[in-house]
């Protein structure tokens, strides 16, 4: 680990800025989903039991370096006075005269979160003079937005290079959480992928053929890569044109000594839709006027048989079209396998992506997984084996 945590900073007396992700889902003027509101409060509160003065950077929506009032952050205050349980001021914006007056208002205690920080081009533009309007305020930098980690912008990155800087807690967790999946695994691994598209996972599934064990496949993905070997998907969500690719993977999987499972049986129906009549067939009996919705039994029995033996599990990606019943079987099914495993102390599981999240909470086993990352973009470049700028700039 080549960053700092905030144990490295004396914060005391010291104005510390901090880099969080409240992007928050927001109905009717009231926050719908405080997750992310809420895993940034051990950040906060550890600095200001060290006696540090937390002003709070983040973004919200795409205001694309406009002032939109509907993006405002001061929408937030609210859920977040609840999750911290402590009062917080707010400055009406991010840069220069309302944001320093409101940090040299700061009394110990006091919590400041600033305006949305994309109100301004320089941010996704990582200006250097946005960053250092940015920096000019505080005394120490903390990046705990993993999620926004995979960013340059000046809040993320420019900043980083100007003020001594750290991981927060959340940060420092997920880092610790994801060196401990990819980097120094405990073996053997097991990475499920899933999604609908292998073209928007090709990075990811290069780089994990020859860092796992075993890649379960799921999803439309499965159909592309059962169609590149002469299977029959029927009218399956499929991305034909991509045959080659696929078998490009397969082949490198093979001589890297990763077991690529794919689906054994699957579950069919000729509608889309909740409790469609369905059947199980073997894998090569797809009907050619039905698609593929989820997994079989006996692959799923083959992969629990795999997480058995497993130490390590990266999840991204359900295995069928979990949101409709009964198609979620097979998810919710290798999820039950996967909690098993992690409450014995026999896996370590890790899991990301918006998809991944909400089979994971919809099964009732978000608590029986080792580490869920509530990061979407920085979460799946990470497990493609890219720099992620924010994280780099820590390092620097």
């Amino acid at each position: 680990m080549g960053w700092k945590t905030l144990d490295a900073l004396e914060m005391a007396g010291k104005t510390v800025l901090v880099r969080v992700d409240i992007n928050v889902p927001v109905e009717d003027g009231k926050v719908t989903d405080a997750t992310r509101i809420e895993r940034i409060v051990p950040t906060v509160k550890d600095i200001l039991s060290a006696g540090g003065k937390p002003v709070l950077m983040a973004h919200f929506g795409r205001p694309k370096g406009n002032v939109v009032p509907e993006m405002s952050l001061k929408i937030t205050i609210p859920a977040l006075e609840a999750a911290l349980g402590c009062g917080v001021v707010f400055a009406d914006d991010c840069i220069g005269v309302p944001a320093k007056q409101a940090v040299a208002a700061m009394s110990e205690g006091d919590v400041l979160l600033l305006e949305n920080t994309r109100f301004h081009a320089g941010e996704e533009k990582n200006d250097p003079v946005m960053s250092a309007s940015l920096a000019a305020l505080g005394d120490y930098y903390v990046n705990d937005a993993f999620s926004a980690a995979h960013r340059a912008h000046a809040s993320t990155e420019g900043i980083a290079r100007l003020l001594p800087s750290a991981a927060g807690r959340l940060m420092e967790a997920e880092l610790s959480a994801l060196e401990g999946a990819l980097a120094k695994p405990e073996r053997p691994v097991v990475a499920v992928v899933g999604g609908a598209k292998v073209s928007t996972k090709l990075d990811l599934l290069g780089n994990l053929v020859a860092k796992v064990d075993h890649l379960v496949i799921g999803g439309g993905m499965a159909n592309t890569f059962l169609a590149a070997q002469g299977v029959g998907v029927g009218k399956s969500l499929a991305e034909h044109d991509m045959a080659d690719t696929a078998r490009e993977i397969l082949t490198k999987a093979e001589a890297e000594g990763c077991e690529i499972i794919l689906p054994r049986d699957i579950v069919v129906a000729r509608e889309f839709k909740a409790n469609a009549d369905h059947e199980t067939v073997s894998v090569d009996a797809c009907p050619s006027d039905a698609m593929i919705l989820d997994a079989g039994a006996a692959t799923v029995d083959y992969i629990k048989t795999v997480i058995a033996g497993a130490k390590t599990l990266i999840m991204n990606g359900p295995l069928g079209v979990f949101e409709m019943e009964p198609f979620q079987t097979g998810t919710f099914t290798m999820l039950d396998a996967i909690a098993e495993a992690t409450n014995a102390g026999n896996l370590v599981s890790v899991a990301g992506g918006g998809d991944t999240v909400a089979a994971i909470n919809a099964s009732g086993h978000a608590p029986d997984f080792s580490y869920i990352s509530t990061a979407g973009g920085a979460f799946l470049e990470w497990m493609e084996g890219k720099t992620l700028p924010g994280v780099a700039a820590l390092e620097g």
